[in-house]
């Protein structure tokens, strides 16, 4: 019998599980602009330019986030896209267009992805398809944690996230044969072809 004179127990609340960090190869956030403060390319965001009619366009962009983001390396290991500057393209005739934004895993460099993002996730650029970030190593060997850290946290706002490392042989000039590319770049490769083509 419940003495009416005790205070009841508090009931203990569930056990809450711990979140798990995200991978940096996979998919993440959103796959529809949201609505959000659209920063400017004054202050961070990426300008518009014109890229003509859709049918006419590339299967997809690289669009750098800043100066020395990676962008003619991935044009050269992933023929099939095209170089879109530092500017979202745009089709005159209002069809979509597919970017793949491209950032070094830098500081710096993933910070204006998250900018980026934060544009395209504004609706700002509505016939804009992004299909993903594709982080271009800035050095030999694994991120210390905390760029580690701030790619898991820039993930989260985009449909996929590649990474792509560091290829010494690029320094010289030599670009691998497809049979010798890095893993995480053939990955990306066959992401790229099953999102064009219809797949998650």
């Amino acid at each position: 019998m419940t003495n009416p004179w005790l205070p009841t127990p508090a009931q203990s609340e569930p056990a809450v599980a711990e979140p798990q960090p995200a991978r940096s190869t996979g998919v993440f956030g959103p796959r529809a602009p949201q609505a959000s403060v659209v920063p400017r390319p004054d202050t961070g965001g990426l300008h518009t330019w014109d890229s003509g009619p859709a049918r006419g366009n590339p299967p997809w962009w690289w669009v750098g986030c800043h100066g020395g983001a990676g962008v003619g390396t991935l044009d050269v290991l992933m023929p099939g896209g095209a170089d879109g500057g530092r500017g979202w393209p745009v089709a005159s005739d209002g069809g979509p267009t597919r970017v793949v934004l491209v950032a070094r895993a830098n500081a710096n460099g993933l910070r204006a992805a998250q900018l980026a993002c934060r544009q395209w996730a504004s609706g700002s650029v509505p016939t804009v398809v992004l299909l993903g970030l594709a982080a271009v190593a800035d050095a030999p060997g694994r991120p210390p944690k905390p760029l580690a850290d701030l790619l898991t946290l820039v993930a989260g706002g985009f449909p996929h996230v590649w990474t792509v490392p560091w290829i010494e042989s690029l320094r010289l000039g030599e670009v691998p044969p497809p049979a010798r590319l890095p893993k995480p770049v053939l990955r990306m490769r066959a992401d790229l072809t099953r999102v064009l083509t219809g797949g998650a």
